[in-house]
């Protein structure tokens, strides 16, 4: 099984039956390093999945004392390529370090990371 953060979207049962075909399971687990912020979504059938061409980003900061709070699922690695499939091009996966102490695969944002 793959472990998989959600801030945003993915967290919306409607998304995820969407996306994945079922509800997922999941627990709150706190981002490090990172801070909340907005991205226009221009992909039609993401706004279409989500309601919204607004969307929830994480920017990295380093900073271990920010913090964004959301859940962690456990999913299968069919439905992380799926979740791949879903994200538009202004996000990127990557591992993230959580203040539970596990890690995760997280959707942040593109931009902030090449500049790293």
């Amino acid at each position: 099984m793959e472990k998989l953060f959600s801030y945003g979207t993915l967290q919306m049962e409607h998304v995820q039956t969407e996306t994945f075909g079922r509800k997922l399971n999941g627990q709150k687990d706190a981002l490090i390093g990172y801070t909340l912020s907005e991205v226009k979504i221009k992909d039609e059938s993401v706004i279409k999945t989500s309601g919204t061409d607004i969307h929830p980003i994480l920017k990295f900061t380093g900073n271990d004392s920010d913090e964004v709070e959301g859940t962690v699922f456990e999913i299968t690695p069919s439905e992380l390529n799926q979740a791949d499939e879903y994200e538009v091009e202004e996000y990127v996966r990557v591992a993230g370090n959580f203040k539970s102490g596990n890690t995760a695969w997280a959707y942040v944002c593109a931009a902030t990371e090449l500049t790293r």
